[in-house]
């Protein structure tokens, strides 16, 4: 089954998996989501981003690029990436030297409104709701907080 996209979302230069699922007003570009995926409204999916199968990323959250996302991950409302921790470094440099990558892994949940940092999530991990994280979270962890920290293991 060919992707479903809604008509008001933007979509270019990406490649998109069958039977995935792009809403309304999503904003998408020049990155890779695969197949039976779920993409919110007011999403956007900057270049550069790669999106596995079976990944739900829920309304208004922001994927920035150098993000990598693997397969069965969720996503929850309103959650920020951030590739840039010296803001505004291209406006200053012209160059994206600066910008670092973050990895979600396979299975890990995120809580709404959750900010993460250039990080590595874990595989099965799991942060909470507006947890602010800046740091590696393991695999088969609860990370919560402001910064966010281990609640268990």
């Amino acid at each position: 089954m060919k992707p479903a996209i809604q008509k008001t979302a933007i979509v270019k230069n990406s490649q998109i998996g069958d039977n995935t699922k792009i809403w309304e007003f999503a904003n998408i570009y020049e990155c890779k989501i695969g197949f039976n995926c779920n993409i919110g409204s007011y999403v956007e999916i900057q270049s550069n981003a790669t999106i596995g199968s079976n990944v739900t990323i829920s309304s208004h959250s922001f994927i920035c690029s150098l993000v990598h996302i693997e397969d069965d991950v969720f996503i929850g409302h309103g959650v920020m990436t951030i590739n840039d921790i010296n803001p505004p470094s291209y406006k200053k440099t012209g160059n994206k030297n600066q910008w670092l990558q973050t990895t979600i892994k396979k299975g890990a949940i995120i809580g709404s409104n959750a900010t993460l940092f250039p990080v590595t999530i874990g595989a099965n991990a799991k942060v909470g709701a507006g947890s602010v994280v800046t740091k590696d979270v393991p695999d088969n962890c609860i990370v919560v907080g402001n910064p966010a920290k281990i609640l268990k293991k």
